[in-house]
């Protein structure tokens, strides 16, 4: 493994993915990007042996450097390093050409681990992601039961159902972030998935969606 381009837009989780990357691949070269536009100069530049890409950047998508690597670089593995775990995100990752999807939140040793996979071969999933693939294609096969009650069924990750119901009891973000060792962006992107699930735009919109889910007993 010698070039790897790592895209991510916070300096610090950057830096952090770095030093696990040059744990696992001593030699690398990496090339780092903090926007889209910036890895997407890059891949037409260099040949990358090793992607590392998040998704939510400030001028767009991970998933279309995915998507440029697969047509332009194929012999290019794409490894997608995100806090996203929903549908929404992972299954248009993986349509456009990632090889492996890795969740921040790991401990440091499983991210590397599951990095050491590449070297033989294997696509290095988060053991959650691994699951939610199975599940997906197993219920492929069967038919999808109606929502109770007429009331649209909204699938929210563990991670964002301890996010939303702090939310509701009025905790700010970098408290809520203390609380689960967390920093405020990850957070901050927490609420922004959560209120899009929800299609809601305020604190007591969501605090009404956590009381009619029932959160509150927990």
């Amino acid at each position: 493994m010698t070039n790897i381009l790592l895209l991510e837009d916070l300096p610090q989780i950057r830096a952090w993915l770095s030093s696990l990357v040059l744990q696992v691949f001593p030699d690398a070269q990496i090339a780092e990007a903090a926007r889209v536009h910036d890895a997407l100069g890059f891949v037409s530049a260099i040949k990358f042996d090793l992607a590392l890409v998040d998704l939510g950047l400030p001028d767009g998508s991970g998933v279309d450097v995915v998507a440029a690597l697969r047509e332009h670089q194929p012999e290019t593995q794409s490894v997608v390093v995100t806090i996203h775990d929903d549908d929404e995100h992972l299954f248009p990752a993986l349509q456009a050409g990632a090889f492996g999807y890795i969740l921040k939140e790991q401990p440091r040793e499983l991210i590397i681990e599951q990095l050491q996979r590449i070297s033989q071969g294997e696509p290095p999933l988060s053991p959650s992601i691994a699951r939610r693939v199975m599940a997906y294609f197993a219920a492929k096969s069967k038919p999808q039961p109606a929502s109770a009650a007429g009331i649209p069924h909204v699938s929210l990750t563990d991670r964002e159902t301890e996010v939303l119901l702090r939310v509701a009891k009025g905790y700010t973000l970098p408290e809520i972030g203390q609380q689960l060792t967390l920093s405020r962006h990850t957070i901050a992107d927490y609420v922004k998935q959560i209120y899009r699930k929800l299609n809601v735009s305020s604190r007591a919109e969501a605090a009404l969606e956590a009381q009619r889910m029932g959160l509150f007993g927990r």
